[in-house]
């Protein structure tokens, strides 16, 4: 390599461990930051995914985190995510991190970079290159060329050319694909080839992936995980994900952020209390909020009760920032309703961006919501402690909040000052214009139906902070920021009440379950109490259970250490709806009887994710006799048990009115690697000889372990019984039991089976052709 690109190699190096070398935890109004190396705690990274991540609610992700099973995963130091493991089959090209929120992602990308700036890790790559999306995102709709998008991003590579490009060994790191304003389209058919030719930013991107531009060159891209399937597996060699911190790591961050050992203890001590605080302390930016807290309340004369629930916790945190914004300028009580305003106006930036899934924000979104940056950042407290602001390339710079679920509160103070004030057009633009303000209990009402609606429950913890905030004791924690309120006892009874009783069709179990977390932030434990009481007593069949009881039930059997041996909903003495509440038990037990229950494709949905969790316990599953299960909700299970994780041996699904189709999605299922199946019984379906072709080209699949078929009245002919010779006479042939019972498969279609029986491949022990 020449020396004098050697040389600007170098100087990039410097520049790079310069950048790197500081961060901040949390807000850092001084810029001034922390070593990084100091400061590093090794977060938990894995190679593969939680298959269900990207259609949960991030709390509810951690929640599933918080239970995976961590012996049999393969953790990934993070100066290693591109060393390829003894058995991979093809070097490691691109790689996609997955992680929540806060989790860490960013932290890791910034080790890896000053590691590989130091000289320490990494050498072998000649030149690494840090893009954030959120600076990408200012280029907006301008054509633009790599190597001019090296030149600024990065000035010290400014007299880097295309053909000393072309020499090196060129690792780029894209880090945040979830704050990209564009989508990444890989249908887009422009093809970029040459550094010099100028397309976007997001088919430049594209290229790279995909290998047309610099095919030699690493990609590292992280992302949290419902922006990381713009990105097709095809393009990936290596998956992973960073899922923070472990219990022995979350103490070590405690203590290691207090000298005063008895502090720490008491805050560790108060967290393991808190099911729910312990739970979302994998995050470390929560850590972070969590410490502030704790730490000012403990060390000061503030009296009254620690936050338990999530709502009490940050309304505490917004107190504690504002107190200290007063404290650094010695302002007094003159400021609150300055502090106020700018409060709201960061709510309503909040409100307004959260259904739209915006997370980063610019000097123009701040100022439509009539926040200027000077007030915002400099005048009130509230913005700046509140607020990370990163200084990005063209002197601008990109907001965001410390951590998503501040967003998601703050959009709750809005949307309780919003119906305070009486400012109906705003609540009907986000419920719809037959909104009609009435009581507070009828808007949360509204607001919890319109998030129970979602699939990927984006507004869960925003509805949670909302029903939260209504508590007299938060109102008064955050004091003259908020206003007088005044909501009545009677009016949280009835709140209370609406949610005990509230029930809608074909809605997620999943998403039930929230209504059981909102209970818990308004403070009524009545609930939980008597589910405690319930699986402590010896005949649970006599107790009849309603159906928020049955979403309590779910959740407390879901996240129990101990795993259930089997569920049965028909023992459960409820409504049908109550039963279908108690499905996501089913990703904590080991055999699940739900026969007869009316399961749809919305229900299927939680049982694939309880094969696909990490460990998945469920080895026999029952679902015959759904009428509503059909075709699609095949699909959703065959999405299950093709994970790596499902152990399901027994799988059940007659009179399910199922037709081809599903044969077609059990097809790909059976030939799985490994296939775990080992009995399916399909019987009284109209699958047809069709279907039958299909599912036998699964079992003459190698990776097919399949026992025992049952075929009964699916209306088949002599036709199918051709289809079942081949299979018979595989090698080898796993098939011990075969029901046909019912067909109109004829002398001739028998003739042809018994032809199968007598091949040296067949292991066939009973077969039922006749009634």
């Amino acid at each position: 390599m020449v020396s004098g690109l050697q040389k600007v190699l170098d100087q990039h190096k410097t520049s790079l461990r310069m950048r790197c070398e500081c961060v901040t935890e949390g807000p850092d109004p001084t810029g001034s930051g922390t070593l990084l190396n100091r400061i590093y705690t090794e977060l938990y990274i894995t190679e593969g995914l939680s298959e269900e991540v990207n259609t949960q609610h991030e709390v509810r992700q951690l929640e599933t985190t918080s239970k995976m099973e961590t012996l049999h995963d393969t953790p990934i130091k993070c100066h290693e995510i591109f060393k390829a493991s003894p058995d991979q089959q093809r070097p490691i090209r691109v790689v996609l991190t997955n992680g929540v929120a806060g989790v860490g992602k960013t932290f890791s990308v910034q080790k890896f970079s000053l590691d590989w700036a130091e000289g320490s890790e990494n050498q072998d790559v000649s030149l690494l290159v840090l893009l954030a999306f959120r600076e990408l995102n200012l280029i907006k709709d301008e054509q633009i060329s790599l190597l001019r998008l090296l030149h600024v991003f990065h000035p010290t590579l400014q007299k880097v050319t295309a053909e000393q490009l072309a020499v090196c060994k060129v690792l780029f790191i894209f880090d945040g694909l979830d704050e990209s304003r564009p989508s990444l389209d890989f249908n887009n058919r422009k093809v970029v080839s040459d550094v010099t030719q100028e397309a976007s930013v997001t088919e430049l991107l594209t290229n790279l992936i995909q290998g047309n531009l610099l095919p030699s060159a690493l990609v590292w891209i992280t992302s949290r995980p419902a922006a990381a399937n713009q990105i097709p597996p095809t393009c990936v060699d290596r998956l992973t994900e960073v899922r923070g911190f472990t219990d022995a790591q979350k103490d070590k961050y405690f203590r290691r952020r207090s000298r005063d050992e008895e502090l720490s203890s008491r805050i560790i001590s108060h967290i393991k209390a808190s099911r729910s605080l312990h739970i979302m302390c994998q995050i470390p930016v929560f850590c972070w909020i969590t410490a502030t807290v704790l730490e000012h309340m403990l060390t000061t004369e503030q009296r009254g009760e620690l936050p338990k629930s999530l709502t009490d916790l940050y309304s505490h945190f917004l107190l504690v920032q504002t107190n200290r914004k007063k404290h650094k300028y010695h302002e007094g009580h003159e400021t609150m309703e300055a502090d106020r305003e700018v409060l709201l106006k960061l709510g309503r930036l909040a409100f307004e961006h959260l259904e739209e899934g915006n997370i980063m924000f610019y000097q123009e979104d701040l100022e439509q919501c009539g926040l200027h940056v000077p007030e915002a950042s400099v005048y009130s407290g509230v913005c700046t402690e509140i607020f990370k602001t990163d200084g990005v390339i063209f002197q601008k710079s990109v907001y965001c909040f410390v951590h998503l679920s501040v967003q998601e509160f703050l959009a709750a103070v809005y949307m309780v000052h919003c119906f305070t004030d009486r400012k109906t057009e705003v609540l009907k633009t986000f419920l719809g214009e037959k909104y009609k303000r009435s009581s507070l209990s009828m808007l949360l009402r509204r607001v919890m139906e319109k998030s129970l609606e979602s699939k990927s429950g984006h507004l869960d913890l925003f509805v949670r902070f909302l029903h939260g905030l209504c508590l007299e004791s938060n109102q008064r924690v955050l004091g003259g920021l908020l206003g007088q309120t005044e909501i009545s006892p009677e009016t949280i009874q009835r709140a209370i009440n609406s949610l005990k009783k509230m029930n809608k069709d074909d809605i997620s179990p999943d998403r039930s379950i929230n209504i059981f977390h909102c209970l818990m932030e308004l403070n009524d434990h009545s609930v939980h109490q008597e589910i405690q009481e319930f699986l402590k007593s010896g005949n649970r069949s006599e107790k009849r259970l309603s159906e928020i009881q049955c979403s309590a039930l779910a959740y407390m059997l879901q996240m129990s250490e101990e795993v259930l041996d089997e569920l049965d909903l028909k023992k459960y003495n409820t409504s049908d709806q109550g039963r279908l509440r108690l499905i996501p038990a089913v990703r904590n037990c080991r055999k699940a009887e739900l026969s007869g229950c009316g399961l749809s494709e919305t229900h299927c949905d939680v049982v694939a994710s309880a094969m696909k969790s990490n460990p998945s316990h469920l080895t026999e599953l029952d679902l015959s006799n759904n009428w509503d299960l059909q075709d699609p909700g095949v699909q959703q299970l065959c999405c299950g048990l093709q994970s790596p994780q499902c152990r399901l041996e027994t799988l059940r699904l007659w009179k399910c009115r199922l037709s081809k189709t599903s044969c077609g999605y059990l097809f790909s299922a059976l030939k799985s690697n490994p296939s775990h199946l080992r009995h399916l019984d399909l019987s009284y379906n109209n699958l047809e000889d069709p279907g039958v072709q299909q599912l036998c080209g699964g079992l003459q699949s190698p990776d097919c372990r399949l026992e025992t078929l049952r075929l009964r009245s699916c209306r088949l002919s002599k036709t199918s019984c051709g289809y079942l010779f081949s299979a018979l006479k595989s090698n080898p042939s796993h098939l011990r039991h075969l029901d046909l019972g019912d067909n109109n498969l004829q002398d001739p279609g028998v003739q042809q089976l018994c032809g199968g029986l007598q091949s040296p491949g067949c292991r066939l022990e009973t077969l039922r052709s006749v009634h």
